[in-house]
């Protein structure tokens, strides 16, 4: 350690405001202008406040305090209501606030957590947290160089966001006007007039095997659709799977499958000839399709992603309906014509998907820079 650091733990520089706080349920709160604190940030504005000081407050429980897909420790001034879920740490200065915050949300928790099925930091694990502490003015250095780079990694990183949603938008918006309207010598044809929408067997839970034939469902179905590396999680055996095929037939290439649960409309087209199944339900299968090239096939069921939301139902997870889908109807040009315009988008989704993934690759960079940063400065190189 750096000379004139200091290990200390979190309850030697804070004092813990815990015993403060009251929780209010979502029915008892009433309106109004005062931020109400959770274990991730505000959740609420209520009338009333129990606190009115600078302090840190700090996730107690929930996923987030092993995910980390937010920052677990965050600071709150002026007034403002804490419920059960967050720890509360008043410090002597705010210089030493901000630099505790910024080191909790560069550590892993992992060995002060208990419980797997619901995290929790309890007050006693929370306290015993080291920190390394250097002098006030070192601290305060630290903390101004951080908050300067953090605040220019923040607007490269929305600017590249923005750059990698603008590319997504383009080729959503040339989708849009290829399939918006009808072209010259264009037929209009329902689905169910082109092909045949069905789904699969039903596959139980107790038919999973450790290892055999990959089954699919809605997260592999969205991975293969958008062009990415899988990880089979789940297995049937194939003396099942060949029993499927014999009597009711398996997905082949040029088959097209759409995910219909949840998330709705993610489209893969079926390549080469490996051996696969899929989630009943979960999925839809199109199959035996004539006058429509499978890749005409998936755009034209892109185009119409929104639509397919709207004929969905149900409520805890929105479903698509074989019976909404045939019906829909499409304009359908020649095979000839077909094949020009897949041609296109194919080129147009390429170069997508390379935009997409050189600013994916930015924002990693400015992540890694990020931690880069935070590791330096509470190891005393800064």
């Amino acid at each position: 350690m750096k000379a004139g650091w200091q290990t200390k733990t979190l309850d030697q520089i804070s004092q813990n405001l815990d015993n403060k706080r009251v929780p209010i349920t979502k029915a008892d709160r009433q309106p109004g202008e005062y931020p109400y604190y959770g274990a991730s940030g505000i959740v609420d504005f209520v009338a009333d406040y129990i606190f009115d000081c600078d302090a840190l407050l700090v996730s107690e429980d929930g996923a987030n305090l092993l995910a980390r897909a937010t920052p677990i420790a965050f600071s709150a001034s002026g007034k403002y209501w804490v419920n059960n879920h967050a720890h509360i740490l008043k410090f002597e200065n705010v210089t030493t606030q901000r630099f505790v915050e910024l080191y909790l949300d560069s550590i892993t928790l992992e060995p002060y957590i208990t419980g797997a099925a619901q995290p929790k930091l309890n007050q006693k694990a929370l306290n015993s947290i080291p920190v390394p502490i250097p002098l006030l003015p070192e601290q305060e250095r630290i903390v101004a160089i951080l908050d300067e780079a953090f605040a220019g990694i923040a607007t490269a990183r929305a600017a590249a966001e923005q750059n990698r949603q603008n590319a997504r938008a383009l080729f959503e918006s040339h989708l849009q006007s290829v399939f918006s309207q009808r072209g010259e010598g264009w037929g209009e044809k329902s689905l169910e007039e082109l092909g045949t929408i069905t789904s699969s067997k039903r596959i139980f839970k107790s038919e999973y095997v450790e290892s055999g034939v990959p089954f699919y469902r809605t997260k592999e179905i969205k991975e293969l659709a958008n062009g990415r590396e899988i990880t089979t999680e789940l297995f049937i055996s194939e003396a099942r799977y060949r029993e499927i095929k014999k009597g009711f037939g398996v997905p082949k290439a040029g088959d097209v499958l759409l995910t219909a649960i949840g998330t709705i409309g993610e489209t893969w087209v079926v390549e080469g000839n490996d051996d696969f199944y899929f989630k009943d339900g979960n999925v839809l299968w199109l199959k035996e399709f004539t006058s429509i090239t499978p890749r005409f096939l998936k755009y034209v069921l892109q185009s119409f992603v929104e639509s397919l939301n709207k004929m969905s139902h149900g409520s805890a997870y929105s479903a698509l309906p074989i019976q909404r889908l045939n019906a829909h109807k499409i304009f359908l040009p020649s095979q000839a014509e077909q094949e020009q315009i897949v041609t296109t988008l194919d080129a147009l989704y390429d170069e997508t998907q390379r935009l997409e993934a050189l600013h994916q690759r930015k924002l990693e960079a400015l992540d890694k820079l990020k931690q880069s940063l935070l590791h330096q400065a509470f190891s005393g190189a800064l």
